[in-house]
């Protein structure tokens, strides 16, 4: 599923001969980096009601990148940087990365027990 996710990534960047989509490929590297940082690998911390501020942060951090997977293809678009299919493509990529993710984290709960 992410490499389908990057594929989409990929081709709307080369479809219209316009790499400014591959911004967003870069928040796909930021969104796991909390947890890897502050959550040991695991995403148990994001379900928590835990008021460290490590643990706060982690949440923010994750909560930005997400926004920001979803904002970059708009604002690319709203500065006529990139066609709307491509912003579409980008769209259907984000849905297909964020399964892949929510799929990542049924499995590690799955494993937990």
């Amino acid at each position: 599923m992410f490499s389908a996710s990057i594929l989409l990534q990929i081709l709307a960047c080369a479809l219209y001969n316009n790499w400014w989509p591959m911004l967003s490929a870069l928040m796909y590297v930021l969104v796991p980096m909390p947890c890897l940082f502050f959550g040991g690998g695991s995403t148990q911390f994001l379900l928590s009601r835990e008021s460290d501020g490590w643990v706060n942060a982690a949440k923010f951090l994750t909560g930005a990148s997400t926004v920001g997977s979803i904002a970059i293809p708009i604002i690319l678009r709203h500065a006529h940087l990139i066609e709307t299919s491509a912003m579409w493509i980008e769209f259907f990529s984000f849905l297909i990365f964020v399964c892949t993710v929510l799929c990542f984290h049924r499995a590690s709960l799955e494993d937990e027990w």
